[in-house]
Parts: C-alpha cells; structure tokens; sequence
C-alpha cells in the first residue's frame, strides 16, 4: 500500500501553514484574522465573482486549510457549500487549526473523491484546487473530468480552477478545458504567487465591456476587501479583449477587433 504523504504544520510571524508532502505551502491563515485570504492565489481565486456574482451551490474538490471555504461561508452568506477531500487528516487539522466552521446548513465537508464527486447540474460554482506531489491529480486534468465539470454546473455557472505558473502542461490542460466549455475560458496570472487561476464559464455573455467590469470590480472591492481592480489589467495578458471590451467566448476576429496578449 502506497504511504501517504506527510502532513505538517508551521508557524512564523503570526502565520500558520499546512504543508504537505514537503515544504510546500498548501494554505496560510494569519492567526489574528482567521477568516481572511492570507495568500494572494487564492484572493485571485474569488475573481470569478467578476463574471458570476452571485452562486447558490458550490462544489469544492480539495480542502486544504479551508481558506476558500472560509470565505465563502463568511462572506457569501446565500451560498451552500460542498467539500470533498481525499484526505481525512486535511479535514481534521482543518478543524483543529484552521477555523474551519462545523457543517451546517450551508457547509458540509466529506471524505471521497472530487473526480467522483461530479453529477449533472449538481452546482453552479465548480472549485478546484488539489494538488498531489505539487501537480493536480491526473483524475483531474483529464478531458472526460472538464467534459464532467461542463455537465454538472447549471447555467449560469464557473468553475474555477488553481494552476502553477511552471506546469509544463498548463497549455495541453487549458485547451482541455476549453474543448469541454466551448472556449469560453479565462486565465487570470496571480499577482504576486506562482499561480494561473483559470475561470471556466458555461451562459456566460459573448463579452463584457472594461466600463462594467471596472464597476463590479469596484464594488466587489468595496464588499470584500479584496483588489480586483488590479486583476483587470492582469487578464490582458492571457485573454482576448480590445479597448471597450473583454472576450469571454471565441468570436470570429475581425479588423480593428480582438487582440491577444503575448
């Protein structure tokens, strides 16, 4: 039987962090704000409220510290959550060191397998970020689990998904995904971690003009504390757009039309 990897917990400067399998970081919680998104991956992560502000059932896949589930249970006081996690000890430590809010009427947390966990039409928010030795599980970058992910969100719905910077196969993944939505697929780089957050959309409008995005990322900021502004210009460098617009969904280009960042 195959050992599982190791599980630790580190504290410096107020933070605690999960590793696991090595130094790796996994999640970080500052101890003095709990509920707060301590790293900025997953601040980027939420971005997906840009596109699809306001889901009724998600499905997270991976636990880790519970950050997303954190802040979804605390600040999207509408929104029910699932978690599934592969590993039982992520769950407990969760609990015990990192706040995670018992189940509830609107969180609930279970042992399985994420890449099983996926029904027709059973969320409208699709979260995933699971890492195994530093890589996603190949359960979950294979096309029948984005072919999966398509079917089991209502529409509208997003899902979002965690990616390092450095995977060699970030590119053959991405036009996975974008074979499963329909090409409706945005990749927003971290501001400041290793981290591409890819957010899927399935009902999702053709585009969406600066002027509106700029709006909500205002608003958002002001709800949340957190700096989507700044993830606007972030999403020219790997996305289509021209000077009114960004695109969500291929359209034919045309002169004077979309440009594509390098």
């Amino acid at each position: 039987m195959r050992s599982r990897p190791a599980l630790t917990v580190s504290e410096e400067r107020g933070v605690r962090t999960l590793h696991v399998g090595g130094e790796a970081i996994q999640s970080s919680m500052r101890l003095s704000a709990p509920y707060a998104l301590e790293l900025d991956y997953t601040r980027c992560m939420t971005g997906f409220l840009l596109f699809h502000p306001r889901p009724r059932r998600a499905l997270k896949i991976g636990l880790g510290g519970g950050s997303l589930v954190k802040f979804f249970w605390r600040e999207l006081a509408w929104l029910r959550a699932r978690v599934v996690e592969l590993d039982e000890r992520v769950v407990r430590v969760a609990r015990e060191q990192f706040c995670l809010p018992p189940d509830d009427a609107r969180l609930a947390v279970e042992i399985g397998d994420g890449a099983e966990a996926l029904a027709p039409e059973c969320c409208d928010l699709l979260v995933v970020d699971a890492f195994a030795d530093e890589h996603p599980p190949a359960a979950l970058v294979s096309q029948a689990f984005f072919d999966a992910a398509w079917l089991a969100l209502e529409e509208p719905g997003a899902m979002v998904m965690n990616f390092m910077d450095d995977d060699p196969k970030l590119d053959e993944r991405l036009q996975r995904i974008e074979r499963a939505f329909g090409g409706t697929v945005l990749a927003l780089p971290a501001l400041y971690d290793p981290n591409i957050i890819v957010v899927a959309l399935k009902g999702a409008p053709a585009s969406l003009t600066w002027d509106e995005l700029h709006k909500r990322a205002a608003a958002l900021e002001k709800r949340h504390g957190i700096p989507y502004p700044r993830y606007l210009p972030r999403m020219k460098r790997m996305n289509r757009f021209d000077a009114q617009r960004l695109y969500l969904a291929p359209e034919q280009v045309v002169a004077g039309g979309p440009e594509v960042a390098a």
